[in-house]
């Protein structure tokens, strides 16, 4: 009895591991990306850009002192420049 019993079980439990892939390939689902693959790159290029104009602002402005506008100007960026490149 107890043979009969499993072997039931077992044809049981394969017919609801097939019934379950079944309905696994019936749902597969497509998936819609609200955001497009070309549009995320593009805001991530403008997210850098912007952390590095904010962050030169901060850093010509907070800690050197200066006004924050200034790091637009080219002087200010030649003046950088010859700092670093000085010996």
């Amino acid at each position: 009895m107890a043979l009969n019993k499993n072997n039931s079980e077992a044809a049981t439990r394969e017919e609801v591991k097939k019934e379950k892939k079944k309905t696994r390939e019936k749902k597969k689902r497509i998936r819609v990306r609200l955001i497009p693959i070309w549009l995320r790159i593009i805001i991530v290029i403008i997210l850098l850009a912007a952390s590095i104009v904010l962050g030169a602002m901060f850093g010509y402005a907070i800690m050197g002192n200066g006004k924050a506008k200034d790091i637009f100007e080219k002087s200010t960026w030649t003046h950088i420049l010859d700092l670093v490149e000085k010996e």
